[in-house]
């Protein structure tokens, strides 16, 4: 799935090239700048766009945004769908013991990982994953409530909140960091007030999404066992595909007005 972007926006935008890097043209677009000749640390840009690239976001060759992709793909999005899952099913079909639905979930995201060895994919989302799924698994089976299998996806999203909540009260909003070299505006968008507003409202939108998991969320895990099914549920269909519509409106709230044909290249 790929975001339309501006056909405007098909040109390079001015002040995407950092100083001492190749000439235009030169590069595929998306990629790493190489590093500065004789600079001994990271500037500001290079740093927001090794971000962009480790948050996940993928750009299509035309330079859209790639959506599912950005969510990890259908694989992805398995591995973050199917741990849960199994262990819903594990403890309602096995008269609610704890100790096999853990097991199987856990299961489940190490066979994950295993395929992503044998297909000699990257490990990260899979290790993530597993690491997860094994706090969450550790959690639940030390205080022997199975609801506390999804207190960790709690404390994620709280700590998601916080960052973009901060990262939009400094005025480097995360959106912006994410979709501006996707756009190859680089940082320019923070010159231009116009922009700064609307990746600000960007991020609010993600933030409303972590946060409308958890107002729907928590009042079922405090129902304890009786809100489990309803919890996990909620789990599945608030996540990875709320995830995706919120980067979606994200990204359409934050395209960028169509430059007039005779200002195209008054901006410099």
């Amino acid at each position: 799935m790929t975001l339309p972007e501006h056909p405007a926006r098909g040109r390079q935008e001015p002040g995407t090239q950092e100083p001492g890097t190749q000439e235009p043209g030169t590069q595929e677009p998306g990629t790493q700048e190489p590093s500065q000749s004789g600079a001994g640390q990271p500037t500001v840009a290079q740093l927001a766009e090794d971000y962009a690239a480790k948050a996940g976001l993928h750009r299509s060759s035309n330079g859209n945004i790639d959506v599912l992709k950005s969510a990890g793909g259908i694989q992805g999005i398995a591995e973050s769908i199917l741990p849960g899952l199994v262990f819903l099913v594990a403890f309602t079909i096995n008269d609610h013991k704890l100790p096999l639905a853990l097991i199987s979930a856990l299961v489940t995201a190490a066979a994950f990982t295993i395929g992503r060895l044998i297909q000699r994919r990257p490990l990260t989302q899979a290790l993530a994953g597993i690491i997860g799924v094994g706090l969450s698994a550790w959690l639940a089976s030390s205080t022997g409530k199975a609801e506390d299998f999804y207190v960790l996806g709690f404390l994620t999203n709280v700590g998601y909140i916080l960052a973009m909540s901060v990262s939009i009260a400094v005025r480097w909003p995360v959106a912006g960091l994410l979709f501006g070299f996707i756009r190859n505006e680089g940082l320019e968008w923070r010159k231009h007030p116009a922009r700064m507003k609307a990746y600000r409202i960007g991020t609010w939108v993600i933030v409303s999404v972590m946060a409308l998991r958890l107002v729907v969320q928590v009042p079922l895990y405090l129902m304890g066992e009786s809100g489990l099914g309803a919890l996990a549920t909620t789990r599945l269909l608030m996540g990875a595909p709320l995830y995706i519509l919120g980067v979606w409106v994200a990204w359409l709230l934050t395209r960028p007005a169509p430059a007039p044909a005779d200002e195209g290249t008054d901006r410099n």
